[in-house]
């Protein structure tokens, strides 16, 4: 049984590397290739694939968005994040928007391969760090979590803000990108100073400015 698959990620290297890898598997057959959310949903319908690798950073909607999506729209089809974030920041936020695994970029394919494998079998594809912080999480019911970033306190939005800002997007460009008035970009972000206690909007951009270049590196 050869199992369908689409990659929705913004760079071109990394699209044309991970359909070569999955392609050279037999049981295994890229079927779309799109560089952003929307162009995603606009042909998922069409290509009814088994398996979506996404993206956690992609223009204009967000991967997290997608799967939120997905999760609403298409809870047939299984997900997969393939992302250059940290996933001690953000694998456990893929799966409680519904995605069934998430693999750094940093690791070689053929762990992206036993990662896809493993979703679509109907399992759950994770780090083994990644996997005690989730059973801890369930064993105390979600009462204690280790917190290894000051980050992992901001929502699912407010990161995003946080890392839009950090990439010198500006609060006009951000409320477009987003589909939110100027006002509510300007609530997160004070929201995200709050927690994150910095005292201006100079400070936040530092943080944000900091952070991106950490990721990125």
């Amino acid at each position: 049984m050869t199992h369908s698959i689409i990659i929705v990620d913004d760079h071109p290297l990394m699209r044309k590397g991970l359909a070569l890898s999955l392609n050279s598997e037999p049981d295994l057959d890229v079927v779309g290739q799109m560089p952003s959310a929307e162009d995603a949903l606009e042909q998922m319908e069409a290509l009814a694939p088994d398996l979506a690798i996404v993206d956690i950073s992609l223009p204009g909607m967000s991967g997290m968005e997608l799967l939120k999506h997905m999760q609403a729209r298409y809870e047939s089809i299984k997900t997969l994040v393939v992302s250059r974030h940290d996933e001690v920041l953000y694998a456990e936020r893929a799966i409680r928007a519904g995605a069934r695994g998430y693999v750094m970029k940093l690791e070689a394919a053929d762990v992206i391969v036993q990662a896809a494998r493993q979703v679509l079998g109907g399992g759950i594809y994770v780090s083994q760090e990644i996997n005690e912080r989730l059973l801890l999480s369930m064993a105390e019911g979600g009462r204690e979590r280790l917190m290894q970033s000051p980050l992992e306190i901001l929502s699912d939005r407010e990161l995003e803000v946080f890392e839009l800002t950090g990439n010198g997007v500006s609060t006009r460009e951000i409320a477009e990108r987003l589909h939110l008035s100027v006002k509510t970009i300007e609530s997160y972000r004070a929201r995200i100073k709050n927690k994150l206690n910095l005292e201006s909007a100079t400070e936040l951009m530092q943080r944000a400015v900091q952070w991106v270049e950490s990721e990125a590196g």
